[in-house]
């Protein structure tokens, strides 16, 4: 590996410790930052569904050094988060995002009690969705009922958690459920992977895909191949089936024949030469995955791989000017701009990065487990 993931774990956690200061007195959790300031969430406030990587961040740097700040803004977002709870219709499946990386890593590295209920709250919630038809349904517009989506599977994590502290074994049955489906219905045979499937809500029944923030319907979104192969990886660690593993490989295979020679990854990989939209969120979450792939399998050929997305992000995207108060620049929401960022400093962005860079360096507290 070229660049020194010890040092790029140092600044960002300088950067973001500037940073604290502005998101406390503004009362927010950010979502993302440009000139010199911090951005809330594009849609439904406290709701929007990344809000748990700001306090999941702020966690991932106390583990590192036990610094207090960190652990007490981590807190202060927390108490937003879960006042959330009683705005509830808001809320949609990625209840695991939000609360596992911010109540569930406050009750694994403190022992808090309360920050341990709220996580098996959210885990009843996330319950809650589930079809028996089959799968985990997303979101909450009535002509969404049958809808599910790739990102779900890192949501799972959330479910077996829940299974393991209460030895209820109902939400790891359902996350083992709804990874099958996943498995059935979104891994293509070439590795890649849909990001929406509508099924027919009474009967379980796929009925068509759909393109959401990819390119096209049929076509590569770079995050849906990034969260399929981390989901997989980290269904695999909590339910020991060679399926799941399986279909990491598969995925991970796919992702490593269109990383750029430069590290960096498309944010589509069929998307048309030009315009150029990048995601390095898709890399952040891959280099990750990656990572935990390596240790899962054993196979050097994945940790390079995680070290080659590093280097690109550390190489042309790591920013440490007071443009931006995050430092991944270069993150892309949807390939269609939807309002959430197109190349950009986007928060979450920056959360992956610091889990793979912990990884790296021997501090990540495995919030995901």
């Amino acid at each position: 590996m070229q660049h020194d993931a010890k040092k790029l774990f140092a600044a960002m956690q300088r950067k973001y410790r500037a940073g604290i200061r502005e998101a406390e007195q503004r009362g927010i959790i950010p979502y993302a930052s440009d000139q010199g300031r911090w951005l809330e969430s594009p849609f439904d406030g406290n709701s929007w569904w990344t809000g748990g990587f700001w306090p999941g961040l702020m966690w991932q740097f106390y583990a590192a050094g036990r610094d207090p700040v960190f652990r007490e803004e981590a807190r202060r977002t927390e108490a937003l988060l879960t006042a959330e709870f009683r705005v509830f219709e808001r809320l949609n499946h990625d209840v695991g995002f939000m609360y596992l990386l911010s109540c569930g890593a406050d009750a694994k590295l403190t022992g808090d009690k309360q920050a341990e209920v709220d996580t098996l709250h959210a885990a009843s919630l996330l319950m809650g969705r589930w079809n028996p038809a089959g799968y985990i349904r997303a979101w909450n517009h009535p002509s969404q009922a049958g809808y599910a989506i790739i990102d779900c599977m890192m949501n799972l994590s959330l479910l077996y958690h829940a299974s393991r502290v209460t030895g209820d074994p109902r939400f790891a049955h359902v996350a083992r459920q709804h990874a099958d489906t996943t498995l059935r219905c979104f891994v293509r045979e070439d590795g890649s992977v849909r990001h929406i499937v509508e099924f027919d809500p009474e009967t379980g029944e796929m009925l068509r895909e759909h393109g959401g923030q990819g390119w096209a319907e049929g076509s590569s979104w770079s995050r849906g191949q990034a969260w399929g192969l981390y989901g997989f990886t980290l269904a695999h660690r909590h339910g020991g089936e060679a399926r799941d593993l399986a279909a990491a490989e598969k995925i991970a295979a796919h992702f490593m024949a269109h990383i750029r020679p430069d590290g960096l990854v498309d944010c589509d990989f069929c998307q048309p030469k030009s315009p150029e939209r990048l995601d390095n969120i898709a890399g952040a979450i891959a280099a990750s995955g990656f990572l935990s792939l390596a240790e899962a399998t054993g196979k050097g050929v994945y940790r390079e791989a995680a070290e080659k997305l590093v280097d690109g992000m550390a190489a042309h995207c790591f920013d440490e000017t007071e443009r931006y108060r995050g430092v991944l620049t270069r993150c892309t929401a949807s390939y269609h701009d939807d309002a959430a960022g197109v190349h950009t400093n986007i928060v979450y962005g920056d959360y992956f990065l610091a889990e793979a860079l912990a990884k790296l360096n021997g501090t990540d507290p495995g919030l995901w487990e």
